[in-house]
């Protein structure tokens, strides 16, 4: 506990702060407290933990799984031909540089108000981190390792097998970890743009009907969630990877 006993003393130094401010300004539409928001967050239980979580959880899980088998594909790909890479990096390096609010309406028009106008968003933000990160990794790969195998006969598919990717999973996970926060939001904002359901349009109707509290609501709700999922895949990491602890 005591390594952690800075994080919590900090944030509950925030929320004081916080809930302060929200006193002094007394205007909730605007600063909403927060404790005003969980106590809107167990009024809204019903929507949010029934309808909309479900529906953003949906997305994001769709997105992030797409975008793990896109981005572990494009990093094998580009890691076993130069040329493929030279060709890929600066079109995957682009591709970050669309503004996700002026793309995402042109998926609502392609696929209307349909799961995928927002999995598309997600699938946009998330797999260059995986691509990336999982490229970074192969190619961490000790050359003088690459060597001794080459030079005891082993073939690239060999190399590949048994020592850039066992190298290349603590990256790999450190890309998943950074991916599920970024497909949420992903998630989040296609639905601001153009849904029916999910905690970003959620959000943005409790700000139609100036209900501070209500649109903080949901954010909660995204963050706690992540913070979890990733919480999980990193107990899962360190039972697949024991050996990264004790370096």
């Amino acid at each position: 506990m005591k390594k952690h006993l800075s994080s919590v003393i900090f944030m509950f130094a925030v929320l004081i702060l916080w809930q302060m401010a929200a006193a002094g300004i007394n205007a909730a539409y605007i600063l909403p407290s927060p404790a005003g928001i969980l106590v809107r967050l167990w009024e809204l239980r019903e929507p949010l933990f029934k309808v909309h979580l479900p529906s953003t959880m949906l997305v994001t899980g769709i997105g992030l799984a797409i975008s793990i088998g896109l981005g572990l594909a494009l990093a094998i790909v580009m890691d076993m031909n130069d040329h493929v890479q030279r060709m890929l990096y600066p079109i995957i390096i682009a591709s970050q540089t669309i503004p996700t609010t002026a793309i995402a309406p042109l998926f609502v028009l392609w696929f209307g108000y349909s799961i995928w106008s927002r999995v598309l968003v997600t699938i946009l933000m998330t797999f260059f981190p995986v691509t990336i990160t999982v490229y970074d990794g192969f190619q961490s790969t000790s050359r003088e390792m690459e060597d001794l195998m080459i030079s005891m006969g082993a073939g690239k598919g060999e190399i590949f097998r048994r020592l850039k990717l066992p190298g290349a999973l603590p990256y790999f996970f450190s890309a998943v970890k950074m991916a599920i926060p970024i497909s949420i939001i992903g998630a989040a904002i296609g639905e601001w743009l153009g849904a029916q359901s999910g905690l970003g349009y959620f959000s943005k109707r409790m700000m139609t009907q100036l209900d501070g509290a209500g649109v903080f609501a949901p954010i909660v709700l995204l963050s706690v969630t992540a913070m979890i999922i990733v919480g999980i895949i990193s107990a899962a990491e360190r039972a697949l990877l024991p050996w990264r602890r004790e370096i």
